[in-house]
């Protein structure tokens, strides 16, 4: 009955020390690591490949390198020049280092988005509208200098971060479109004027060719009616012959002169 016992025991050894053994025995992919803790402290980190344990001393903790995606939640937060806007943006990380990742923070990647949310709504309160509009990449540089700052100390790395969304209000729209009206409008009146100058100019030369200073106004007036013609209208034009408008002229100043 002693020998029987004693095979029991013997066999429930056995069975302990397979469990034992195939519990300590790990495998990790070219991916992961495993951060070792023998009697809770830290030690270097396991894999990839496979690698033992030292049973109910040594415990892990899995590490996954890739990268990370995540889009933030649209966050509400005012510009510097006083605009209320709505923003969201997409940021892509990784673990730099997994023994930092596991010790420094309890959630790492918890601790990295609520970093990106606040570190988005500083960046663009210390930017104006326009610069949010114009040079967005800028401000995602920005950002991302401030996260890789904030995030190092826990061993984890910013790839990239990317401001998706902007949401402003109404009102703020409309004046913007009018604002961009009222440039091409500039631009339109400045370029019109620019032709004026070149159109003069070449009319000058084309009258001095004819010998004639003041045939110039006439080629205008000439210039005038062939674009009225084009148009459907059923504008009337009366020209009147510039030599008509000088005689008047002398006309007028010769009887002048006599009643002095």
């Amino acid at each position: 009955m002693i020998a029987s016992f004693l095979q029991v025991v013997l066999l429930l050894l056995l069975v302990v020390a397979g469990v034992l053994s195939v519990r300590s025995f790990g495998i990790n992919r070219e991916y992961e690591r495993a951060v070792l803790f023998r009697l809770g402290r830290v030690g270097r980190t396991k894999g990839p490949g496979w690698y033992w344990l030292i049973p109910l001393v040594d415990r892990v903790a899995e590490v996954d390198l890739r990268a990370v995606t995540i889009s933030l939640d649209t966050q509400e937060t005012v510009t510097r020049d006083g605009v209320a806007v709505k923003v969201n943006a997409v940021l892509w990380f990784h673990i730099n280092d997994p023994i930092k990742a596991v010790t420094a923070v309890e959630v790492w990647r918890n601790a990295v988005v609520q970093a990106a949310e606040t570190g988005m709504r500083g960046a663009i309160g210390q930017s104006d509208l326009d610069q949010l509009l114009k040079e967005r990449q800028q401000i995602n540089m920005r950002l991302m200098e401030m996260l890789t700052q904030t995030v190092a100390r826990w061993g984890v790395g910013i790839d990239a971060v990317e401001i998706r969304d902007l949401d402003i209000p109404d009102q703020m729209q409309r004046a913007i479109a009018r604002e961009a009206e009222a440039v091409r409008d500039k631009r339109a009146r400045i370029i019109r004027a620019e032709g004026e100058e070149i159109a003069a100019a070449t009319l000058a030369q084309a009258a001095a060719a004819m010998g004639d200073a003041g045939a110039a106004l006439d080629l205008r007036r000439l210039q005038a009616m062939t674009e009225i013609g084009v148009e459907n209208n059923s504008l009337v034009v009366a020209m009147v012959p510039t030599e008509l408008l000088r005689a008047a002229s002398r006309f007028a100043a010769s009887g002048g002169s006599s009643r002095d």
